[in-house]
């Protein structure tokens, strides 16, 4: 004989109940992983993580050791509204520590007077090397190379402006 079993909603919905209740207890009783420990970093109030160290002369390094310090040099005028004056290259590569009288820079001015679309500015390193940067519209950013010494030690092509300030 068979015998038919009979099932409730309500007692399918207990059924339910109890499976679900004893689930979420088993699962009390699994360890979870524990929290891996985060480091921590200690750091005064304000205070920036260094950065990288700025550039240094080395009066008798290379010229290729001393690019560094030139580019940065103009790199900060760049970023200034001085960006248009050969001056403002000049006085802080001298205040960077470059020798005033090894120095070249362009006019600022086309001779009817407009500014520049380049400006040029140079440091003869050496007996047969220079620090030559170049700036303004035309190249938008900072170019700086180490090129050969030109006839007489010169190391700008054409007239250069008087560096008598």
């Amino acid at each position: 004989m068979l015998r038919r079993s009979v099932h409730s909603p309500a007692r399918a919905a207990g059924v339910l109940a109890a499976t679900a209740a004893a689930a979420l207890l088993l699962s009390g009783c699994t360890p979870s992983p524990a929290p891996s420990p985060s480091p921590s970093v200690s750091a005064s109030p304000g205070a920036e993580p260094p950065g990288p160290a700025a550039p240094v002369l080395v009066p008798d390094g290379t010229a290729e050791e001393n690019l560094p310090v030139f580019t940065a040099t103009a790199e900060g005028i760049w970023a200034t509204d001085q960006r248009g004056f050969g001056r403002a290259y000049i006085d802080a590569l001298i205040g960077a520590g470059f020798d005033r009288e090894a120095m070249q820079v362009t006019q600022d001015q086309t001779t009817v007077g407009n500014p520049a679309e380049s400006l040029q500015f140079s440091v003869r390193w050496g007996d047969d090397e220079c620090l030559v940067g170049q700036v303004g519209p035309s190249t938008g950013q900072v170019v700086t190379a180490v090129l050969p010494q030109l006839a007489e030690g010169r190391c700008l092509i054409g007239a250069t402006r008087p560096i008598d300030w």
